[in-house]
């Protein structure tokens, strides 16, 4: 008997296909811009630079980002729609950016299964410091630079290209700021409170990870998305709560061996995330200070970051985080299925599926 995939299973193969078609549309651009960057002749810095960019782009995962910006477009038109393939590499190379500066701000040695930038440019000037980090802003200011330029000199309708230009200059002033509120949660004194989180959340992930592409998407459809802004705003703001209560709860709570990372590394790193925010909220006494004094210690070991994590169970705080995490997604989902009477029902089942894989995922 002939199999006939469902709904979900046809959604994980546009996705895969996404994904496929776009890292050759990527490797693509990059073998473009090695040859044809305009830099002085005698740099040999500036094609290395160019060279790192393009490793940790090409490292990269499922293309979350493209995968949305492509649905988005699919909510109006069914075929191909003009300017997808320069907005799918804006988001990446505006991705790209933030990995490298988010290296560098959390002195991360790896990334993605290879050497961070930062650490990529330690190696190749051990004894300048001062190189390396000039080296390393400067690669991520590169790519932000390319992602806007991708956009900007696109064969598009002038008034397209602006529009498309304006969202991810938007989208990257915002993850910018949310960033700066993002390392002031940290630097409080006091534990920040459900609707901070929230905040940061958004400013940081949920408007150039969800928002941003799904704008693209409606306007390289032809689609004006200021018409839906508000509900736009309101989805992508609840995915990306989803999608960091998740990243803050495997990071105590998940499979290390799953995950291919060690568990504990916002606790080593003093971060007030959702998961530790409420595990300081639940505890007092001697609890409180067994979790303040490993909060921040990079030398926390296994068997604290196991207490900590035990102390959370006991309390419920893991119970708590799962729940809302179920209640953020049934809330985008219900959103997303408003959509049915305007746009088209496949890429509308996609957007009401994704809340719930993202707190269902475990990496």
């Amino acid at each position: 008997m002939t199999h006939t995939p469902g709904p979900v299973e046809r959604i994980l193969e546009r996705a895969a296909a996404h994904e496929r078609r776009f890292n050759a549309l990527f490797e693509a651009y990059f073998d473009t811009l090695a040859r044809t960057l305009d830099a002085p002749p005698f740099s040999r810095y500036a094609p290395e630079c160019v060279q790192l960019l393009r490793e940790l782009s090409m490292r990269g995962g499922k293309r979350m980002r493209v995968v949305l910006l492509h649905e988005a477009a699919g909510l109006v038109n069914a075929g191909p729609a003009e300017g997808l393939d320069a907005a799918a590499l804006s988001i990446e190379l505006l991705q790209t950016h933030g990995l490298v500066h988010d290296d560098l701000i959390d002195d991360s040695p790896t990334r993605r299964g290879g050497p961070s930038t930062y650490y990529a440019y330690r190696d190749r000037f051990p004894r300048l410091p001062q190189a390396s980090l000039g080296l390393t802003v400067l690669a991520g200011d590169l790519a932000l630079g390319l992602s806007l330029r991708v956009i900007l000199e696109a064969p598009l309708p002038v008034a397209l290209r602006q529009a498309m230009a304006e969202v991810q200059t938007r989208a990257a002033t915002d993850t910018f700021v949310g960033q700066i509120a993002d390392l002031e949660r940290d630097f409080t004194a006091t534990v920040p409170g459900e609707d901070v989180l929230h905040s940061v959340a958004d400013f940081k992930s949920a408007r150039y990870s969800v928002l941003a592409p799904m704008r693209l998407g409606l306007l390289a459809a032809g689609e004006q998305p200021a018409a839906f802004d508000q509900e736009l705003r309101h989805y992508a703001r609840l995915v990306g709560i989803c999608g960091q209560m998740r990243d803050d709860y495997l990071d105590l709570y998940g499979d290390a061996e799953a995950m291919g990372k060690p568990t504990g590394t916002d606790l080593r790193d003093g971060r007030r995330s959702y998961t530790l925010s409420a595990l300081l909220a639940a505890t007092e006494g001697a609890e409180r200070a067994v979790v303040e004094s490993a909060l921040g210690d990079p030398s926390c070991t296994p068997e604290a970051v196991d207490a900590v994590r035990e102390m959370g169970e006991r309390h419920g705080v893991a119970e708590s985080a799962r729940a809302e995490m179920r209640r953020c997604a049934e809330e985008a989902s219900l959103l997303a299925a408003g959509w049915r009477s305007r746009w088209r029902e496949e890429a509308v089942t996609f957007y009401q599926h994704l809340p719930q894989w993202s707190v269902r995922r475990s990496t």
